[in-house]
């Protein structure tokens, strides 16, 4: 099952590389299912590959000008003080096993669940399209607080899945920031980088890194985000961003049934 882990680590990066986003909703299911790590550990682990994956694929978009650092600082620190208020506070305080109503719910299906939630959501910012893409302007005073709840919503979701979040970040920035596209995609893989690692760096020291596992996916992830790039000067990422979507919906649909109705 570790071949298929491997391969699926490229997938991820590929992902990134090639259409900005998507590919880390995957790295959890991945984890989790073919390298058996247990579900929390497997989002601190997401934290890591994401941040660095993403800081990689970023490093071209500063090259080219297209990262806009101010709504970055904007966005990036209330999404950073919620990925820490969910690592530290909310995620420990959530029991392993606990009842709603009759049911016994236990912690890992709990968020599994959630983020099968998120996939599906995810999926279908992908499959749908979208028309335009945005006319760079000033972010206007009404959107300044828009901009930071959503991303203090984006830092509570990464920290509970381990998710970067970009299905929600670059639309955010399109509509709320005014942002081309291009310029989108580059800011939020700064964002995603600096809270996933930030995020990651105070991980909870009970967390048992299994460090040699985490370096092979990551390093796979990487290989996969220059892929990505290369591939992206020859592919339009916007025409295979519908399959990789359908491919995620697919994803969720059975780590719900999975989860809820075969378990």
């Amino acid at each position: 099952m570790e071949i298929f882990g491997y391969i699926a680590s490229v997938l991820i990066g590929l992902s990134l590389g090639l259409i900005g986003s998507g590919g880390s909703i995957l790295t959890v299911p991945v984890l989790v299912y073919l390298f058996q790590v247990e579900v929390v550990p497997a989002t601190a682990y997401s934290l890591f590959i994401v941040g660095f994956s993403a800081l990689i694929g970023s490093l071209a978009y500063f090259k080219k000008g297209l990262v806009e650092v101010p709504i970055a600082v904007l966005f990036g620190i209330p999404s950073i003080a919620g990925v820490y208020f969910t690592r530290s506070l909310i995620l420990p305080a959530i029991p392993s096993t606990f009842f709603i109503g009759r049911f016994q719910v236990e912690k890992d299906m709990l968020l599994l669940v959630f983020f099968a939630v998120l996939m599906v959501l995810s999926a279908f910012s992908m499959i749908q399209k979208k028309g335009g893409s945005g006319n760079t302007r000033e972010v206007g005073q009404s959107k300044y607080l828009f901009i930071l709840l959503e991303g203090l919503v984006v830092g509570v979701i990464t920290g509970m899945v381990g998710a970067g979040g970009g299905f929600l970040i670059i639309p955010a920035l399109v509509l709320l920031s005014g942002l081309p596209m291009k310029k989108a995609v580059g800011t939020s893989l700064v964002i995603i980088a600096a809270k996933s690692l930030i995020g990651f760096l105070g991980e909870n020291s009970q967390t048992k890194i299994d460090w040699s596992l985490l370096a092979m996916v990551t390093s796979f992830a990487v290989v996969g985000i220059f892929a990505g790039m290369l591939l992206s000067k020859k592919i339009d990422g916007d025409r295979l961003k519908p399959v990789f979507g359908w491919f995620v919906l697919l994803m969720g649909i059975y780590i719900i049934i999975k989860e809820t109705i075969l378990n």
